[in-house]
């Protein structure tokens, strides 16, 4: 699945808390800024593989005060109405370390 993410938007599978992001590509680059609901302001660097896989970076700044990072990988995958979807597996490190599976929906 070859798949460009420049300018595409994401949000958490079912609407999530508000928080959006939105993606830029340049060859394998990608990088994306997001912020709403709970995440002041947030960043994801990284690559994309060849079949749409993203290898990311994140940091987060909370509203609670907390500052959040980790790493992510992204599989795409299409809904039934076509949608973009990513499978997103994702680490955080430090103080606040978890791992986790959740879902990303392209929205409009």
């Amino acid at each position: 699945m070859t798949i460009n993410y420049d300018g595409r938007l994401f949000r958490r599978a079912g609407g999530g808390d508000g928080t959006v992001a939105r993606y830029h590509q340049d060859g394998d680059l990608v990088w994306a800024d997001f912020a709403g609901g709970q995440v002041r302001r947030g960043a994801i660097i990284g690559t994309c593989g060849p079949e749409g896989t993203l290898r990311l970076s994140y940091t987060m700044a909370l509203v609670d005060g907390r500052v959040i990072s980790g790493h992510t990988v992204n599989t795409p995958q299409r809904d039934d109405g076509g949608r973009l979807v990513l499978r997103e597996e994702w680490e955080r490190y430090g103080a606040h370390a978890e791992a986790g599976v959740s879902y990303l929906e392209e929205v409009s």
